[in-house]
């Protein structure tokens, strides 16, 4: 079995690549592979025929996405659809990773967790092209896993944003006397060493379809940030602050917390909660012992 993974060098698709059986994987970076291009697409999967495609590829940084809204479509919607087109010919199972900012843009608070089945309402630009990126996966390529995840942190940070929030938080804390973090937005922060390990699990199964895959929990910034600063001994103090304290170019969900809905009913969930994985990567970063 042959895996494919685009996007190999970032915070996710380096834990998948730890995950996959080495003798079997393809690791494709943009250097290899540029998913906007179909003939690129096209030729990169010619050559090697996975039978699996994994495509961690997106352009993340939303408040840029808000700004140019015509390579965030090119990207996150047309770059997707050039991968499950390919897949579909090769006849190959496709994972495409989404997100959970394809919620929260309703008029009515929220305070019950997503299921798969809700229907999305996107908030901001990056949300709208990830959601047409899951409807051309949805259309185009029938053995299909989508896979939304929220609020990710790894070893490997995100290429795209130069790290991630825990190792930002860090850093800040050690510089300035005091943090003032938004508590209005609440989501499922998820460890991708863990997500990984779920994924490379799902692929060897039949169950297409979308699936949320995040750790067990859900908390605010100002309260992840907490935690951070707990774990590690930090003593920095943090103040909660409103989203309106803290403008952005693109709105955020005030409640994106995704239950892995599709999972538990399979018997699959055994997602850990967030606390324990994050204990776990600050250990494997070197920041506690």
């Amino acid at each position: 079995m042959k895996v494919a993974v685009i996007g190999a060098s970032g915070q996710l698709g380096s834990d998948l690549c730890k995950q996959l059986d080495a003798a079997d994987l393809v690791s494709l970076t943009h250097s290899n592979i540029e998913i906007t291009s179909l003939d690129s697409v096209r030729d990169s999967f010619q050559k090697y025929r996975p039978d699996i495609i994994i495509n961690t590829a997106a352009f993340h940084r939303v408040d840029d996405c808000e700004a140019d809204p015509d390579k965030t479509f090119r990207v996150n919607a047309l770059g997707a659809r050039n991968v499950a087109v390919v897949a579909q010919k090769l006849g190959a199972k496709l994972v495409h990773l989404s997100t959970d900012y394809i919620f929260g843009g309703e008029d009515e608070p929220r305070t019950i967790p997503y299921t798969e089945f809700d229907t999305p309402v996107p908030p901001n630009v990056y949300g709208r092209a990830k959601l047409a990126g899951e409807d051309f996966v949805r259309h185009l390529c029938p053995r299909h896993f989508i896979v939304r995840v929220s609020g990710l942190f790894g070893v490997a940070g995100s290429s795209g944003k130069g790290g991630n929030f825990v190792e930002t938080m860090l850093k800040l804390a050690k510089e300035r006397d005091e943090l003032r973090v938004v508590n209005d937005q609440v989501f499922s922060p998820t460890y991708t060493k863990d997500l990984a390990g779920k994924i490379a699990q799902l692929i060897t199964t039949e169950y297409y379809g979308i699936f949320h895959i995040t750790n067990r929990g859900s908390c605010s910034w100002y309260e992840f940030t907490k935690e951070i600063l707990r774990l590690a001994g930090l003593k920095t103090p943090v103040t909660p602050i409103t989203s309106d304290q803290f403008p952005q170019k693109a709105k955020r969900p005030n409640y994106s917390v995704l239950d892995n809905y599709h999972l538990r009913l399979l018997g699959m969930d055994d997602m850990r909660p967030w606390q324990e994985a994050l204990k776990d990567y600050l250990i494997e970063k070197g920041h506690i012992i």
